[in-house]
C-alpha cells in the first residue's frame, strides 16, 4: 500500500518543502506527494491538488500531513474530509498531533476535541472583535471605508444628479466609480 503526502501555502513565495521535509524526517517512505499554493480559506476538496489526491489515493492507503490545518479550512471542514477519507479506509497522520491515525477511534476523540476547542477560539475572536467595534463607535471613530467624497462635494452631486447630470458623467467629474455615485444620491 502505498503512503500519500499532502502539503499547502498560500502564497507562491512560500514553499511546501519543508512539509515535505518533516514528514519524511519522521521517517515516512512518501510515494506520492502532492502540494498546493492556495489560500487555506478555500475547502479541501476545492484545491486543484487535493483533489488530484483523492483521485489517486486508493481505499487502506494513508495520507500524511504536517498539519492539521491542511486538511481543510476550518473544524468543519477538517472533520468531513477525515470522514471522507475514513469511508474509504484512508488512514490520515497528522505530524503534528504525533503519529495518531485520525480515522481511529481515539484519532476521532482527538478530531472532536480540537474541533471544539476551535469552535469556541473563533466564537471568542468574534466577541472581542464586536467588544472593539463597540469601543471604536463609542469613542467616536468612524468605521469603515474612507469615502471618497467630502459633504460639500456629495451635496454638489445631488444637485447635479437632480438637474439631470448622467451617474456617468458625475462619476467622471469627480473622479469615482459609478457605484460610489449611486450610493451618495440613493441615501
Amino acid at each position: 500500500m502505498a503512503t500519500f503526502a499532502y502539503g499547502r501555502v498560500s502564497t507562491t513565495e512560500q514553499s511546501a518543502d519543508n512539509q515535505k521535509l518533516e514528514i519524511e524526517a519522521a521517517g515516512h517512505v512518501v510515494d506520492y506527494w502532492f502540494a498546493d499554493t492556495i489560500s487555506g480559506k478555500t475547502s479541501a476538496t476545492q484545491r486543484p491538488q487535493f483533489a488530484a489526491l483523492l483521485g489517486q489515493i486508493r481505499n487502506g492507503e494513508t495520507l500524511i500531513v504536517a498539519k492539521l490545518d491542511r486538511l481543510g479550512r476550518d473544524a468543519q471542514d477538517v472533520g468531513a474530509t477525515v470522514k471522507l477519507l475514513a469511508t474509504r479506509k484512508i488512514s490520515v497522520i497528522v505530524m503534528q498531533l504525533g503519529k495518531l491515525d485520525l480515522t481511529s477511534p481515539a484519532g476521532k476523540m482527538m478530531l472532536t476535541m480540537l474541533a471544539a476547542v476551535a469552535e469556541m477560539e473563533r466564537d471568542m475572536l468574534v466577541e472581542r472583535t464586536q467588544a472593539g467595534l463597540a469601543r471604536a463607535k463609542s469613542e467616536g471613530k468612524t468605521l469603515g471605508r474612507p469615502s471618497k467624497t467630502n459633504a460639500e462635494q456629495r451635496t454638489e452631486i445631488i444637485a447635479k444628479y437632480a438637474a439631470g447630470e448622467s451617474v456617468s458623467a458625475l462619476a467622471r467629474s469627480y473622479n469615482v466609480s459609478r457605484a460610489s455615485i449611486l450610493s451618495v444620491v440613493k441615501s
